[in-house]
């Protein structure tokens, strides 16, 4: 089986519109989370959110497709175009489109005559893949959709299901840049962005494709899925300090804070990176999957426990070699506890001595983009030698008794695991490791 490599990295996240002002902002332990200003909250138990800001979707796409589409794919697009510029995969050639006469053109069929066009290299349109999980999709268009028809019996658009299905950021990502390998969509609830590069790991791994751009979306920051989830009570009430609402592992955690954005990442066998020499962040080594077979929302840490090993069985890695895990920590009272249970089960003794941290406590949970994210920033790490911090654990919890790390700390990372814990009962795990050139 081959090996396989991360390339290039690209983010829209609530700490920042690209991946560096995004890590930037993470060492820094920043919160990215505010009062809602998409929507108006009233009547709602949570009333914050980690947005994203200023985003400019014209910068990625067509005027018209923006209108189109849904958020979560405009952040999807974005995402994968910068990291296939980070990954420099990209050149300024056009794509001719041709289409039948008579036919109205689809979205992005204006592209081949758009200056801003960046197409794959040639060679790789067939050996290439996009693989994009999303847990709630178009929601946002939906829930818009819905109250204005509710109110003002404004007519549906024809275009809202197709731009609100899930599978649609991958197919209008393959469409921008002319890909004809795999163009997958994948929803697991929170684990869908870390399923989606998993899959696209295997897809390399078995030599069905040599690239591919593959990460995680969704924009639910609405009212549709802010209520339906803080009628749950999984949502934080903590309405007057937004900055501290988020507070993996803490006593003083009362749930999760909603957010958006999309975090998309260049997978490539590591011969093909080598010889176009290109530039590794780090690599993916091992990927696990479990479903804990338990409960619709309450988690298992047995189920949990079984991912991170078939993740580090995979990756050929023993327990005593990890240096660093990125927590799926939503700063849920049961999930935090859950993890903090599985991460003991597994690594025993050794889980006294791994730093753990939760980019949570500063996106907030971007659902199923955050586990892309998470992997993103998590590979950074590794290249940089960084470990970025858990803010807003100021009391922590003795049920989540794990070597938490409060402020950045710099350390040779030479292999992390990042963990995404769903709905449902779906779970799913990366294993990273520092790029040596030695082989296992």
């Amino acid at each position: 089986m081959r090996r396989v490599v991360i390339t290039g990295i690209g983010a829209v996240t609530p700490l920042g519109n690209d991946i560096e002002t995004t890590w930037d902002n993470s060492i820094k332990g920043l919160s990215g989370i505010g009062c809602i200003t998409k929507f108006g909250p009233s009547g709602l138990h949570s009333k914050i959110a980690g947005e994203v800001k200023d985003f400019s979707p014209e910068k990625f796409l067509p005027r018209k497709d923006i209108q189109r589409l849904d958020p979560f794919i405009h952040y999807a697009v974005a995402a994968a175009t910068m990291a296939a510029e980070d990954a420099k995969l990209v050149s300024q050639e056009s794509i001719v489109m041709s289409h039948e006469p008579n036919h109205p053109s689809p979205p992005f069929a204006e592209w081949g005559n758009n200056t801003n066009l960046l197409t794959l290299n040639s060679k790789l349109l067939n050996s290439a893949g996009v693989v994009i999980g999303s847990s709630r999709g178009g929601i946002s268009s939906l829930s818009r959709a819905m109250e204005k028809h509710l109110l003002n019996g404004k007519p549906f658009s024809a275009y809202l299901m197709s731009a609100s299905t899930i599978n649609m950021a991958s197919s209008c990502i393959s469409m921008k840049f002319g890909i004809k390998g795999p163009a997958l969509g994948i929803s697991t609830a929170c684990a869908s962005g870390t399923n989606a590069i998993g899959e696209g790991f295997r897809m390399i791994r078995h030599g069905e494709i040599d690239v591919a751009l593959a990460g995680g979306a969704d924009a639910p920051v609405c009212r549709l899925a802010v209520g339906g989830y803080g009628a749950s009570g999984s949502l934080s009430k903590r309405n007057r300090e937004p900055q501290k609402a988020s507070r993996p592992f803490d006593m003083d955690r009362d749930g999760f804070v909603i957010a958006e954005g999309a975090g998309v990442i260049v997978l490539e066998a590591l011969e093909h990176a080598l010889k176009r020499g290109a530039r590794i962040y780090a690599e993916l080594a091992g990927y696990g999957v479990s479903s804990d077979a338990f409960h619709q929302t309450r988690p298992d840490s047995d189920g949990e426990a079984i991912a991170i090993g078939k993740a580090l069985k995979d990756a050929k890695v023993s327990t005593e070699e990890v240096d660093y895990i990125n927590a799926h920590a939503t700063s849920t009272p049961s999930g935090d506890i859950a993890e903090t249970g599985a991460i003991k089960k597994v690594f025993g003794r050794k889980a006294d001595d791994i730093h753990v941290s939760s980019c949570k406590s500063m996106l907030g949970h971007m659902l199923g983009a955050a586990g892309a994210v998470e992997a993103a920033i998590t590979a950074v790490s590794i290249d940089r030698g960084i470990i970025i911090p858990t803010i807003n654990l100021d009391n922590p919890d003795p049920g989540c008794d794990l070597k938490h790390v409060t402020s950045v700390i710099r350390q040779e990372i030479n292999v992390a695991v990042t963990n995404s814990f769903g709905f449902g009962g779906v779970n799913a795990v990366l294993v990273l490791r520092k790029f040596t050139g030695q082989h296992r």
